[in-house]
């Protein structure tokens, strides 16, 4: 057998084999399971994600360290009367500006996994640059003024810048790291070569405050991380739903093509399949009662017997798979008209009585008068009672009891109920029961096997009049099959309408 795909018309509409099916979940589990699965908590993938949203970031906020520097140093200018600060201002906008010049590169590069550790280098280099400029700011020293003074309002600025750059570059990793090490050393430097202790404080304190940023920029940084993952996980999982919602969709289409092909198939053929048959029957009994004259052998009156019960079988068969067939097809069309159930009740049961007397079967009547007449098709009722009562008296042992119930439903329908003490139904076959073709263990033990058909064309039938059709049943206790008609089915009589004087017509004038 070839393995190869077909390429016939149907088969081309979309591709069922397992390699196919698969490709797209496959490849949706191998990414995710690549970046959950690196070296360092994260994938290529994810470095170059958050190396994007950083530079965005850096983009966005551009402007904030100029105005911090023009700030400090009309500041420190002021206070200090040194214009020094002017100098030191123009070289961290240099510094500033050269690194955004960088970041405007790599925003017009397209980053991937093979660059992103090279421009990552080359961010952080910036950063660097940057931080040369507070560690120069931290080697300033006023001599005119308050030291006291002038080292709060120093500890205070360069406290103030490493805030602002750890929540601006929490998303590049070391950056606080690199960018402010350089002002550490430089505040051990003048604490070193002063010997003052407000000089070592200010360092001790900036360097607990760098550790501590150290800390909350990495803390953010991997929030960042499980967000971006959680999404990203979020967005494979929706991609692979929609390939297994589409698969299903056209799995689900071609199933129901498939089976309406087949119930347009089975609906057309009934001249075809019912048309021999009726020869093989007409026949078959014409040889069983030797209508044109007696038979040599009696084997052959049996056969010809076997051959129109065997056919008679059949063609039930055909008639209930035909009728389930063109109920599946939609070409089921009811004849609706005023149908009365009592009647109809009564004629189903004369109909079968002949049968459950030679089974010494009792069938026992209990209808409620006055039952007003029902908007039904009398046909397909008919067949409702009929199957229900065929398969009580099919299943229901000799010297048995069959009670017949018509009468009202509590919400204002009108029902049918047909109840045996036969060998009943286990619990977990009822749904077998009710499925097509479906029968009982028991059942096929204890009576002559049916087609399977007959409850599912009552479910059918029913649904078609907007009914309900239930099945209760207790082993070796009984079944009871109720049949269900709405309120809405159901004719109320209208009152006789009095006489009354009729209204003389007004005489039209004319001008």
């Amino acid at each position: 057998m070839s393995n190869g795909v077909s390429t016939s018309t149907d088969k081309n509409v979309v591709d069922l084999t397992r390699a196919h099916r698969n490709r797209a979940a496959t490849k949706a589990v191998r990414t995710t399971r690549e970046r959950l699965q690196s070296s360092q908590g994260i994938s290529p993938a994810f470095d170059v994600e958050i190396l994007g949203m950083h530079i965005t970031a850096t983009l966005q906020g551009a402007a904030v360290i100029p105005a911090l520097l023009l700030l400090v140093a009309g500041f420190g200018s002021y206070f200090t009367s040194q214009p020094e600060f002017f100098v030191w201002a123009l070289f961290g906008l240099t510094m500033h500006a050269l690194g955004i010049i960088v970041v405007k590169r790599a925003a017009r590069t397209e980053i991937t996994p093979q660059n992103q550790k090279r421009w990552r280098h080359i961010l952080l280099l910036a950063q660097v640059a940057m931080g040369s400029c507070w560690a120069v700011f931290a080697l300033q020293d006023c001599t005119a003024c308050d030291q006291t003074a002038f080292l709060f309002y120093k500890g205070g600025v360069l406290l103030l810048a490493l805030s602002i750059t750890a929540m601006a570059t929490m998303l590049l990793r070391q950056a606080v790291l690199v960018s402010f090490l350089p002002t550490v050393i430089a505040l051990s430097y003048v604490a070193a070569s002063g010997h003052r202790m407000l000089d070592l404080g200010l360092t001790t304190v900036f360097t607990t405050a760098l550790i501590f940023f150290i800390y909350i920029t990495n803390r953010l940084h991997q929030a960042n991380l499980k967000l971006l993952s959680f999404q990203t996980e979020k967005d494979d999982l929706i991609a692979e739903l929609e390939v297994a919602n589409s698969l299903s969709d056209e799995a689900r289409r071609r199933a129901e093509e498939a089976n309406m092909a087949k119930s347009r198939f089975l609906a057309s053929m009934s001249h075809e399949l019912r048309t021999p048959l009726n020869a093989i029957l007409g026949f078959s009994e014409v040889m069983a009662t030797e209508v044109l004259g007696p038979l040599n052998n009696p084997l052959y009156k049996e056969y010809a017997g076997d051959i129109h019960r065997s056919g008679k079988h059949l063609l039930e068969l055909i008639n209930e798979i035909l009728d389930l067939s063109r109920i599946e097809a939609g070409k089921y069309e009811l004849n609706e008209e005023s149908v009365s159930l009592l009647e109809l009740a009564e004629d189903c049961i004369g109909m079968i009585q002949l049968r459950a007397k030679s089974k010494n079967i009792r069938i026992e009547e209990q209808f409620e008068m006055n039952l007003p007449s029902v908007w039904a098709d009398e046909k397909a009722m008919r067949q409702v009672i009929l199957n229900l009562l065929s398969n009580a008296v099919k299943f229901t042992p000799q010297g048995g009891e069959i009670r017949v119930k018509a009468g009202w439903t509590a919400g204002g329908g009108q029902y049918v109920s047909i109840r045996d003490n036969g060998p009943g139904i286990p619990e977990d076959e009822i749904p077998v029961v009710l499925s097509a073709f479906g029968q009982g263990s028991i059942a096929i033990k204890s009576a002559e096997q049916g087609t399977g058909l007959g409850l599912p064309i009552v479910q059918a039938i029913l649904a078609k009049h907007g009914g309900e059709f239930k099945l209760k049943s207790k082993l070796r206790e009984g079944t009871e099959v109720i049949a269900i008609l709405p309120s809405n089915r159901v004719l109320e009589s209208l009152p006789a309408v009095s006489e009354v004087r009729a209204v003389e017509p007004r005489r039209r004038q004319f001008a």
